[in-house]
């Protein structure tokens, strides 16, 4: 039922400065803008190995909800204390401490300047499946 992740949606009271901030922690601008790109109500980056969806949406557009998110989309990075250091010193809160768990696997969680649980998670399951894609890949045999 469920394929993969299609789009994490975080919702902000200013697009242009939450697509700033994004931008600046992805290293890419976003490449899709309603209505438009001098006063966004949406934003949305393609992140990663297999180009998921990031949006953010005005808080006025999104459904009702009091504080946080009740869900938490957890990225891959490689690194959770890295991760973690960068995104506090660009404001993010921390959440959730660096938790290791069995098998490898590693979680933390910050909130973001405009009030979203950002999750970020070491997984190896994740590493071996992109590593088993990219064997699988066209471009592998050439």
């Amino acid at each position: 039922m469920l394929r993969g992740l299609a789009t994490a949606g975080y919702v902000a009271d200013d697009v242009p400065a939450a697509a700033k901030w994004y931008a600046e922690l992805l290293g890419i601008q976003p490449y899709f803008s309603r209505p438009d790109t001098e006063n966004p109500a949406y934003v949305e980056f393609r992140v990663g190995d297999y180009e998921h969806e990031l949006g953010i949406l005005d808080r006025r557009y999104a459904p009702a909800s009091s504080g946080t998110c009740g869900a938490a989309v957890a990225w891959h990075v490689d690194d959770i204390d890295a991760a973690l250091t960068r995104l506090k010193a660009m404001g993010a809160i921390e959440h959730e401490p660096k938790t290791l768990l069995e098998g490898g696997f590693a979680s933390a969680s910050v909130i973001d300047p405009f009030g979203n649980v950002l999750g970020l998670t070491y997984n190896p399951h994740y590493l071996a499946v992109l590593t088993r894609h990219r064997a699988d890949s066209p471009s592998a045999e050439s």
